[in-house]
């Protein structure tokens, strides 16, 4: 054989191996006789074959080089560190983060045993930040693989090396910057615990989250997990503790309290208060109380509540008047469906006014075929607000009033179809009929954070308000609502609802209205009659309120 060209083996494989005679070319060779793989050799940038090993790596170089590693970031020798790392750019920003960010004075490492090539290692960090020094332990692991250029046993590099729980994008981070708790309070200072208030226990929470940075309170130190934002993803220790901030909300505790006793007892219930001149949140309650918040997150049919919005609709394009004769037949059929009152009554020669006050679907059905699909819609959005996008300070659903054909139109002009509402949203159709504008519900002020309200595009014309302040008052005294309303007085209005559900024996009891500068509705859930189960609940809340 020619010495140009020789027969090399290399973990039981032939190669062909061209003698070395330019530059780039490479040479195969025999392992290294150490039991730690082969060897390749590669030109230098001076045209020398240089050898670089291959193959897996030995146990020695996995001990060594995670050693050397963890030795040299003990040490504080970020550079050393990461250029032990198969990235070293990363790896030294991440390292001088976690000293400099983190406020870590001094960091004690101890490897444990190997697995392959993965080195589980504990951490026992000192932490300095101002007069606070305390020490934090935790584990973590790294991974050691052979560098590609070099040959060479390097730290797989991977932000989790330096904590189990860092990605891409987050850092470790000592400071005062997180959300500080928060003792929150009703309008005139009163503390609302959450323990003696269950069914605010999540609105609570939320403000905090939220708002707990503008109160004057103090987070106290934290060892967090934060973004390149500086949010926090994840809380590791509290360092110092925290200084409760005061919040002040919108709620009024003699409101609240009745709100919570109305619902209590209740299998399933919720109700809302709100102020019509300025949109504040009175009460807010929900049986059970620890739950969903239906009364602010639900998303249900409305029922015959929906009318209000639907009559204001009819009454700005001029179709009807509460004095004006209207058909209130037994059935009435739309788009293909048939629709019926309930126990099937009609009022012969009666008009608008007395099918409001007693809540006839088919009032409503009969008019469909004088307005487009989308009239409804627009209605709901442009002067009560909903679907607009509600900054109250806690997560609520805003209500969906969608455009529908067919029958669906039909069925939303009586809050059925795809129509959704919570109490929140039917509480603001009576505070915008009593104010005549919409006034976004809020549960924390404006003027803590002055952030952008929702504003509906238009108000009420006078008229329209005139009539259907007319319509619920009737509605009160002597319709579907006169009982829950006995007895009061003044300036008063309301509306019942019962909100058909498929496969449910019994419908949705809803109740909205308003007495004075307070508007109020309620859900009970698979109860029957709006007036006689959820109207109770509107009345104690409405008197407790206003008094």
């Amino acid at each position: 054989m020619r010495d140009t060209q020789k027969m090399a083996v290399i973990g039981g494989v032939a190669a062909a191996v061209v003698g070395l005679t330019g530059v780039g070319v490479y040479a195969l060779v025999g392992n290294d006789g150490d039991g730690e793989g082969g060897t390749s050799t590669v030109a230098a940038d001076d045209g020398k074959p240089r050898a670089i090993k291959t193959g897996p790596l030995s146990a020695k170089e996995v001990r060594t080089a995670a050693k050397e590693f963890l030795g040299a970031w003990a040490d504080g020798d970020t550079k050393k560190a990461a250029g032990l790392t198969d990235d070293p750019g990363k790896a030294a920003k991440a390292l001088a983060g976690y000293r400099g960010k983190a406020h870590v004075s001094r960091v004690a490492t101890t490897p444990k045993a190997a697995d392959g090539e993965k080195v589980p290692f504990a951490v026992t960090a000192r932490i300095a930040y101002g007069t606070k020094k305390t020490s934090y332990s935790y584990d973590s692991a790294l991974k050691v693989v052979r560098d590609r250029e070099t040959g060479k046993p390097v730290v797989d590099w991977k932000p989790a090396v330096l904590h189990p729980q860092l990605k891409d994008g987050l850092t470790l981070r000592t400071d005062e910057k997180g959300a500080p708790p928060i003792t929150a309070t009703d309008r005139d200072g009163k503390v609302l615990e959450a323990s003696a208030h269950p069914t605010l226990a999540d609105v609570i929470t939320d403000i905090g989250r939220r708002y707990g940075d503008k109160t004057d309170g103090s987070p106290g130190v934290q060892l967090r997990i934060a973004d390149a934002k500086g949010k926090t993803k994840v809380l590791l220790r509290q360092l110092t503790k925290p200084t409760p901030g005061k919040l002040r909300t919108t709620l009024d505790t003699k409101a609240q309290n009745a709100a919570e006793a109305a619902v209590q007892g209740k299998r399933s219930a919720s109700v809302v208060a709100v102020k019509p001149s300025t949109g504040e949140i009175l009460a807010v309650a929900n049986s059970p109380a620890k739950g969903f918040d239906v009364a602010l997150r639900g998303s249900l049919a409305p029922g015959s509540t929906m009318k209000v919005v639907t009559s204001a609709m009819l009454l700005d394009k001029g179709i009807t008047a509460p004095g004006k004769q209207h058909p209130c037949p037994k059935y009435a059929a739309y788009g293909g469906f048939k629709f019926q009152n309930l126990d099937k009554f009609d009022i012969k020669g009666g008009t608008f006014a007395q099918s409001f006050a007693r809540s006839c679907n088919t009032a409503f059905i009969t008019q469909a075929s004088k307005i487009n699909d989308d009239d409804l819609t627009k209605e709901a959005r442009e002067v009560f607000g909903i679907g607009l996008d509600w900054q109250t300070g806690t997560g609520t659903f805003d209500g969906s009033v969608p455009v529908q054909s067919n029958a669906q139109m039909a069925a939303s002009l009586i809050g059925q179809g795809a129509v959704r509402m919570n109490p929140l949203t039917m509480a603001s159709v009576s505070a915008t009929v009593q104010n005549g504008t919409f006034r976004q519900p809020v549960i924390v002020p404006q003027s803590l954070d002055d952030r952008t309200l929702a504003k509906a595009p238009r108000p009420l014309k006078p008229s329209v308000q005139k009539d259907l302040k007319a319509l619920m008052k009737l509605t009160a005294t002597n319709g579907t609502a006169a009982t829950a309303m006995s007895g009061m007085s003044g300036d008063i209005g309301g509306k019942t609802g019962s909100a058909e559900v498929d496969g449910q024996k019994k419908p949705n009891a809803w109740f909205t209205a308003y007495s004075g500068d307070v508007a109020a509705a309620a859900v009970v859930p698979a109860a029957g009659h709006g007036g006689t189960n959820a109207g109770p609940v509107v009345r104690k809340v409405l008197d407790a309120a206003r008094g």
